[in-house]
């Protein structure tokens, strides 16, 4: 069993569980009209990144248009 050799030297620590101010905090700043734009455009650019890559993506992952499928289906018209 583990034992303290010293007592807390603060009582406040060891009673923060029933403590409670009675000081409301400070409301969050409001973020100015330049702060909104660049978080709106850069938003924007991470959606719009996305979806080029989806669009350049699609052919790529069409079964049809893959390299074996040609290959077999010109290998397929020459017999």
């Amino acid at each position: 069993m583990l034992r303290r050799r010293e007592s807390v030297p603060f009582a406040f620590v060891a009673e923060a569980d029933r403590f409670r101010s009675n000081v409301t905090p400070p409301p969050p700043e409001r973020p100015s009209a330049s702060q909104l734009a660049g978080r709106t455009l850069i938003g924007l650019t991470v959606v719009a990144g996305l979806v080029g890559s989806l669009l350049f993506g699609l052919p790529a992952l069409d079964p049809s248009r893959a390299p074996g499928a040609t290959q077999q289906a010109e290998a397929a018209q020459g017999r």
